[in-house]
C-alpha cells in the first residue's frame, strides 16, 4: 500500500473522530456556562483551549471566541468545521480505498457546514453538536459495514482509536478546569453516550471513583482510554504481525502497550490519585504514537528536482 494512501486513511479516521470528540466537548462546556451564571467565563474558556492544545496566549475568552475558533472555523484542522473538510479532503484523494457510500457521506456532510452553521447561530449550538455526532456515527457505521478488513481499513482505524485516547482524555481534563464548577461526572457519562451503559454496569447512581473507572479502564465500553488504546494497538499488530523472537521493535506499539498495561494493571482506588497528570501523559503518550507511526509508515523521503540548468536541488516528498 502506498504511503500516501495509507497517511490519508489515517487521518480521515482522526479527523472525523476528532470532529465527533470536539462536539461532545464543547457541547459540555457550553452546557456548563448555561447552568452555572457564577462560573469565571474567561478563565474557564481560556482553560479550554489550552486543554484542546490550541492555547493562544490570550488572556480573555468569550464562548463565542470558543465556538468560533473550535466549532467552525474551516482553516483550523481542530475545528469541528476544520475536521470535517481535512477528512473530505483526504478522501478525495483516496476514493480507490474507501466505499462510495463514506465519500458519499462526507461530501454531503461538508456541503450541509454552511447552512448548519447558519442554524447554530440562529438557534444555538447544541442542535449543530448533535448533527456532528450524528453524522460522524453514520460514516463509522459506513467504514464498519462497507470497508473490507484490509490495511486501508486497519490506517482508519487505528487514527481513530488513537484519537478516540487522546479527546477521552481531554474530554476527562474538563473535571480539572479551574473557575467555576466542574462538569458533573453524569454530564460526562452522557456526552460520551455512556450513562445507560454505566448505570447498567453498576446499577446505582453515578459516583466519581467509579465513573472514571468506566471511562478509563472498561474493557467493554468502546469509548473508554483502554478500549481505544486496546483497539489501535491491535490495529498495529495486524499491520506488523511478526514481533520477532524477543521484545518490540515497534515504537508505536511499545509506547501504546506500556500505555495500556499501565491502565490495565492499575487499581480502580488509585486513578484519581494524580488524574490530571495521568491525563496529560495520556495526550504526550497519544502525540508520540502518532510521530512514531508517521516515522514508519509515512516517512517523507528527499526527493531530487532539476532546474532549467541542470542542477539538482533536493526537495521533499512523501
Amino acid at each position: 500500500m502506498l504511503s500516501r494512501i495509507a497517511e490519508s486513511t489515517f487521518w480521515i479516521g482522526r479527523y472525523l473522530e476528532r470532529a465527533d470528540s470536539t462536539a461532545r466537548i464543547l457541547d459540555v462546556h457550553v452546557q456548563m456556562l448555561v447552568e452555572d451564571p457564577w462560573v469565571d467565563e474567561p478563565r474557564v474558556c481560556a482553560s479550554l483551549m489550552e486543554v484542546m492544545g490550541v492555547d493562544d496566549g490570550a488572556e480573555a475568552k468569550s464562548a463565542a471566541q470558543v465556538l468560533a475558533q473550535l466549532a467552525y472555523d474551516q482553516a483550523n484542522s481542530s475545528s469541528i468545521a476544520g475536521s470535517l473538510s481535512a477528512a473530505r479532503e483526504n478522501a478525495r484523494g483516496t476514493r480507490e480505498t474507501i466505499s462510495a457510500e463514506i465519500f458519499e457521506a462526507l461530501n454531503s456532510t461538508w456541503i450541509d457546514l454552511p447552512e448548519q452553521r447558519r442554524r447554530a447561530d440562529r438557534f444555538g449550538p447544541h442542535g449543530f453538536f448533535a448533527w456532528v455526532r450524528e453524522s460522524t456515527a453514520i460514516m463509522s457505521g459506513l467504514v464498519d459495514s462497507t470497508m473490507s478488513r484490509d490495511e486501508s481499513w486497519t490506517f482508519l482505524t487505528l487514527g481513530r482509536s488513537l484519537e478516540r485516547a487522546d479527546m477521552t482524555a481531554r474530554l476527562l481534563m474538563l473535571r480539572t478546569l479551574p473557575g467555576g464548577r466542574a462538569p458533573t461526572w453524569g454530564t460526562l457519562l452522557r456526552s460520551c453516550g455512556a450513562y445507560e451503559s454505566y448505570l447498567r454496569t453498576y446499577r446505582g447512581p453515578v459516583q466519581e471513583n467509579r465513573a472514571a473507572e468506566f471511562l478509563m479502564l472498561d474493557r467493554l465500553s468502546p469509548r473508554s482510554v483502554f478500549a481505544a488504546l486496546s483497539n489501535a494497538e491491535r490495529c498495529l499488530t495486524m499491520l506488523d504481525p511478526d514481533a520477532g523472537r524477543s521484545g518490540v521493535t515497534d515504537d508505536a506499539r511499545r509506547l501504546l502497550g506500556r500505555a495500556r498495561a499501565d491502565l490495565e494493571f492499575r487499581s480502580p482506588d488509585d486513578l484519581l490519585l494524580d488524574f490530571s497528570a495521568d491525563l496529560e501523559g495520556l495526550q504526550a503518550t497519544c502525540s508520540m504514537v502518532n510521530e512514531a507511526i508517521a516515522a514508519r509508515y509515512f516517512p517523507r523521503i528527499a526527493q531530487l528536482t532539476w532546474t532549467t540548468d541542470g542542477t539538482p536541488v533536493m526537495g521533499v516528498a512523501s
